[in-house]
């Protein structure tokens, strides 16, 4: 081959190669410019559902039946999913409005049926809504009854507890009990060759 060839191979190699890490830096660059997590946090999962709310304070007033699942006192920003692992955190949004939370408890039941995927805790639902959480009903005022708001959420870390990993199921797939012992995946970072 001569000097010639090989330098046009060379050039053409050289060019493929930096229109590929460049591109590979312009999605990057793309992904992180529409991502609202903070640097620190990685997005695992992001979807939309209809969330309800609910307050157990281990009164027996609400129905509920003794400490959440985790076995942390009820608290803002724990809330129930019928399917991802204990522990899991993330934030909601709802009409610009952003709190954090972590999966402390299982349901809801039946609605999880009818695509209710996330309980929030009342005073989370609160603060999205505008409404207040009245302490003597365990419930939230000033939404005119609306208890069901459609939420985007972002998962930025899977629990360690019982669960499944994944898009929410229903209560009744059993998800809930199973322990997931899938491995993420961690990010690559892509190096731009030498010159």
């Amino acid at each position: 081959m001569s000097a010639r060839l090989r330098s046009l191979a060379l050039l053409a190699v050289s060019a493929a190669t930096t229109l590929t890490v460049g591109s590979a830096s312009a999605h990057a660059a793309t992904a992180a410019s529409t991502s609202t997590a903070t640097p620190q946090q990685q997005v695992v999962l992001k979807g939309t559902t209809l969330a309800s709310y609910f307050w157990d304070d281990s009164s027996g007033r609400a129905g509920d039946t003794g400490l959440p699942a985790a076995g942390k006192p009820m608290q803002k920003g724990l809330v129930a999913s019928p399917s991802w692992p204990l522990m899991t955190e993330g934030y909601v949004i709802y009409q610009g409005k952003k709190l954090p939370f972590f999966v402390g408890d299982r349901g809801p039941g039946t609605p999880s049926n009818r695509g209710v995927m996330l309980d929030l805790d009342a005073k989370t639902f609160a603060e999205l809504t505008g409404g207040t959480f009245n302490s003597e009903t365990l419930s939230v005022d000033g939404v005119g009854g609306n208890g069901h708001i459609k939420i985007e959420y972002v998962v930025t870390k899977w629990g360690d507890g019982t669960g499944a990993k994944g898009l929410p199921v229903a209560y009744s797939t059993g998800a809930w009990a199973q322990k997931d012992h899938t491995v993420e995946a961690q990010p690559v970072s892509v190096k731009r060759p030498a010159e």
